[in-house]
């Protein structure tokens, strides 16, 4: 009696969502419906307007097309506008120079799109290694239950973004970090709440209509929603084995349309952090290359106070606080899931040049994998001390927390600052992981909160302590003439003589991880007062895959009926 007032409840909901869907795909292509003004640049959905002769510059970034100057209070203005004046002049005698131009532009940022949309594909099936990494790393009466959360966590994730959560990161990506490599998104311009340097949400993009309707917005949109995804899916790996799925899909839809895009605004969307070093005078403002916090310290966090709210699953602390370990229940899922990881990794970190023409990314990868085996050798060799023998869990644990925590300097330090960072991961996930069981008594079954919210933070703060001032120069809009005393000095960090950048990267790695774990708590906490979150105990102590899924992980182990 009580399912069916739900199931016609749930009936309606579906419906309205299917009208509104109906509604949306009938509004004209380029509709200025959920933008803000009418005029202003047009979206270019074709890709046929997108990549010119402006697109077109030399091995440092420097374009080749002379810009109208337009502060007429300028010393240099007359010397500008003549310059300017006479580009105009050469360009009007050579159309076909100019048409080859505007190939050459167009064919560079198809490059950097066929770049981006490849390095995109490659972190998406990261979740396959995390389907693994977690579903081996609880009990065998839970497997499905893991899998099914890891699927839905895309799915859900998705959709809420797609909704508002990509026009609150990226709607007003174009007033200060245009993606340049992409040509530019030149519509989405419109802080939703906040303006110039002090946004703090963005208001163009909704439901990718309009001004996001765009080949440059869409290809950002692929890489970018992929990462909104790593976050969705860190929290899996803290509150399986007792999450309810509707309270679950309710976390997704928080992530997807509202933690994540947020704060995402704030480093990668123009948003206020990242413009601290202009306001501020704090270096280049917030850096974060890849999301150690925009990614995986807000995943972290958040899963950590789902986890407090959850509380542990039954049996993990007993008398005294005394605790009891759930094994792995399939180390081959665990080792494959992380490999998959690792090479996941190789689009999340270099891809976030968003080009293959930024040749940084060679610098990025091999970074990238040094952080990895360093932080796994720290973490396998300290549980052998510790405990007199190494466990793969760890190592694999290590190896993830080097790759976080170099997500967001990878670019901007030395290998040798990448292997001291992987070490310090692979430390920090060890010490994480017995703090929060032993200390704590938060009961994070894969170790999310460690790898992704400690280790997270640590990446962020590294930028501001090993970043070496060799990329980056106009990071954020600072330095692209001069600092530190250095043409074209890129972010530099604590040892190569930067302290504020290092205070910079230590407030704003703080505050990921504060707005994180506060605002899930607060949302969440209100929530499981007015119905559980939880599972009932009998279902927990079942396993979840046929109480809550309808289906055992592994059928052949169920108990069969005696025959007649």
């Amino acid at each position: 009696m009580t399912k069916e007032p739900g199931r016609r409840a749930l009936r309606r909901s579906l419906t309205s969502v299917l009208a509104a869907l109906v509604f949306l795909a009938l509004i004209p292509a380029g509709s200025s419906v959920f933008c803000f003004a009418e005029d202003g640049p047009k979206p270019d959905p074709s890709g046929a307007a997108t990549g010119d002769k402006t697109s077109a510059v030399d091995a440092g970034g420097n374009s080749f097309v002379v810009a109208e100057p337009t502060d007429k209070a300028s010393p240099d203005y007359a010397k500008n506008k003549k310059d300017f004046d006479d580009y105009q002049a050469q360009a009007a005698k050579e159309p076909l120079a100019v048409k080859l131009a505007d190939s050459v532009g167009h064919v560079r940022v198809a490059t950097n799109f066929a770049w981006t949309l490849n390095t995109g594909y490659l972190v998406l099936f990261m979740q396959a290694g995390f389907a693994l990494l977690t579903c081996g790393l609880v009990r065998k009466k839970n497997a499905a239950h893991l899998m099914m959360l890891n699927f839905a966590a895309y799915v859900f994730a998705f959709l809420a973004y797609y909704a508002v959560g990509y026009a609150f990161q990226f709607g007003a990506v174009a007033i200060n970090a245009a993606p340049t490599n992409l040509g530019g998104v030149p519509t989405l311009n419109h802080f939703l709440i906040g303006s110039g340097q002090w946004g703090f949400v963005g208001g163009k993009g909704f439901f990718f209509l309009g001004p996001a309707y765009d080949a440059g917005s869409n290809c950002l949109a692929l890489f970018e929603v992929v990462f909104m995804e790593t976050a969705g899916y860190i929290i899996v790996g803290a509150i399986c084995e007792r999450i309810t799925f509707w309270a679950f899909l309710l976390c997704e839809l928080f992530i997807g349309a509202i933690l994540y895009p947020i704060s995402g605004c704030w480093t990668w969307g123009g948003g206020w952090l990242s413009q601290l070093g202009s306001t501020m005078n704090l270096g280049h403002g917030y850096v974060d290359f890849a999301g150690s916090t925009v990614v995986h310290a807000v995943g972290g966090f958040c899963a950590m106070a789902l986890a407090i709210i959850l509380g542990p699953r039954l049996g993990k602390f007993g008398p005294g606080g005394k605790i009891r370990a759930f094994p792995a229940h399939n180390i081959v899922y665990v080792v494959t899931g992380t490999f998959i990881l690792l090479f996941g990794w190789m689009g999340f970190n270099p891809g976030s040049t968003l080009g293959a023409t930024d040749l940084r990314i060679s610098v990025v990868a091999i970074n990238t994998n040094l952080a990895a085996v360093a932080g796994s050798a720290a973490a396998m060799l300290i549980w052998y001390f510790l405990f007199g023998k190494p466990d793969v869990t760890m190592a694999c644990n290590g190896m993830l927390a080097g790759l976080v925590a170099i997500t967001a300097p990878c670019a901007f330090v030395s290998p040798t600052s990448a292997v001291i960072i992987g070490v310090l991961a692979g430390s920090l996930v060890c010490g994480g992981v017995l703090f929060n069981e032993r200390v704590l008594k938060v009961d994070d079954p894969c170790g999310a909160v460690s790898v992704h919210g400690y280790c997270g933070w640590l990446g962020a703060v590294s930028v501001g302590i090993f970043a070496d001032g060799t990329y980056g120069s106009g990071w954020n809009g600072v330095g692209a003439a001069s600092y530190l005393g250095h043409t074209g000095q890129g972010v530099t960090g604590l040892i190569h003589g930067d302290t504020r950048q290092f205070w910079c990267q230590l407030m704003g790695a703080t505050l990921y991880a504060v707005w994180a774990f506060g605002a899930t708590f607060v949302v969440f906490s209100i929530v499981n007062k007015v119905k559980s979150m939880r599972v009932p105990p009998e279902s927990e102590e079942e396993g979840l895959d046929v109480p809550e899924f309808g289906m055992p992980g592994y059928p052949e182990d169920a108990v069969v009926p005696a025959p007649y």
